[in-house]
C-alpha cells in the first residue's frame, strides 16, 4: 500500500501516546476522501479510538499503519480529551460510522463504487440494503461477512476486487480490519480502504446507535457496553488509556 505522507498533508497532524492524529472536520474529512478517490493509489483512512491507541501501544505492525496511514480521524471523546490535555486540541470528532454514511450519501450523487465487508453473515448485506434505501442511488457495489480466517484473506479479496471498488469499507474489529486492509490493498485496487468497526450492525439495526444525551454526555462506550456486555474487553481498555494519558507529562 502506498500512502501519502504526513508531510504532504493540508491539514496539520498531532500526537497522542506517540501515534498521529488528523486535525481534521468532517467537511475537511470527505473533501479529502474525494480527492483519495480520484489518486491512483490506495489511500488507509484509520478512524483512531481510545482502544486502538491503546492496541497500538503494544503491537509494533499496528503502529507501522498509523505512519502510513494516508488519514487518521479521532474518533472518541477519549482521544478528544487527550489532545485537549496535551495542549493540542482537535476540532471535533469524526467517526467511522458519519464517515460511511455520509460517503453513502455522497455516492448517490457522484457513483463512487463501495463495497461493505465484515460483521457477521447478513450484516453487512442489511447494512448495504438499508443505506441504498436512505439514499436512492447509493452505488454500494457488494457486501460480504468477515467470518473468515486470515488465511483466506487474498482469496476473499480476489472476489471484492472483481466488484472494482473505489472504497472499501472493512468491520472486522481492531486491528484486523486494518491488517486485512494492508495485506490486500494491491489485490483489491480500492482508492479509499478504512476500517469502520461495528458501523454495518448500526446501519443494519442490529445495534441502535447511542442516543443524542450519551453522545453529548461522551458515554457511547457505556451505552455500547449496556446493547452488548462482550463489549467488556474494548471498555476495559479505556481506563488503561487514561493512566497511559495521566502518565505523559505536559
Amino acid at each position: 500500500m502506498t500512502s501519502a505522507p504526513a508531510s504532504t498533508q493540508s491539514h496539520p497532524r498531532i500526537e497522542i501516546l506517540g501515534l498521529p492524529i488528523d486535525q481534521v472536520t468532517m467537511k475537511e474529512t470527505l473533501a479529502q476522501i474525494e480527492q483519495f478517490i480520484a489518486s491512483d493509489r490506495c489511500n488507509l483512512i484509520i478512524t483512531a479510538d481510545a482502544s486502538g491507541l491503546v492496541q497500538a501501544q503494544t503491537d509494533p505492525y499496528f503502529q507501522q499503519l498509523f505512519a502510513k496511514a494516508a488519514l487518521i480521524t479521532p474518533d472518541s471523546a477519549g482521544v478528544l480529551w487527550a489532545a485537549k490535555r496535551f495542549g493540542t486540541p482537535l476540532k471535533e470528532r469524526v467517526s467511522g460510522v458519519d464517515i460511511v454514511q455520509e460517503v453513502c450519501r455522497i455516492s448517490a450523487d457522484k457513483g463512487y463504487r463501495i463495497y461493505f465487508l465484515g460483521a457477521a453473515p447478513g450484516v453487512a448485506e442489511l447494512a448495504a440494503e438499508k443505506l441504498r434505501l436512505r439514499f436512492p442511488g447509493c452505488n454500494i457495489v457488494g457486501a460480504r461477512h468477515g467470518y473468515f480466517p486470515p488465511e483466506s484473506d487474498s482469496v476473499v479479496a480476489q472476489e471484492v476486487a472483481e466488484t472494482k471498488p473505489d472504497v472499501l469499507f472493512v468491520a472486522m474489529g481492531i486491528p484486523r480490519q486494518e491488517k486485512f486492509i494492508e495485506a490486500t490493498s494491491e489485490i483489491i485496487g480500492a482508492k479509499v480502504a478504512m476500517g469502520v468497526g461495528g458501523s454495518f450492525d448500526v446501519f443494519s439495526g442490529k445495534v441502535r446507535r447511542a442516543p443524542k444525551l450519551f453522545q453529548r454526555m461522551r458515554m457511547e462506550w457505556l451505552w455500547r457496553l449496556l446493547q452488548n456486555p462482550k463489549k467488556i474487553g474494548k471498555v476495559m481498555l479505556l481506563p488503561r488509556f487514561v493512566m497511559l494519558v495521566l502518565r505523559v507529562k505536559r
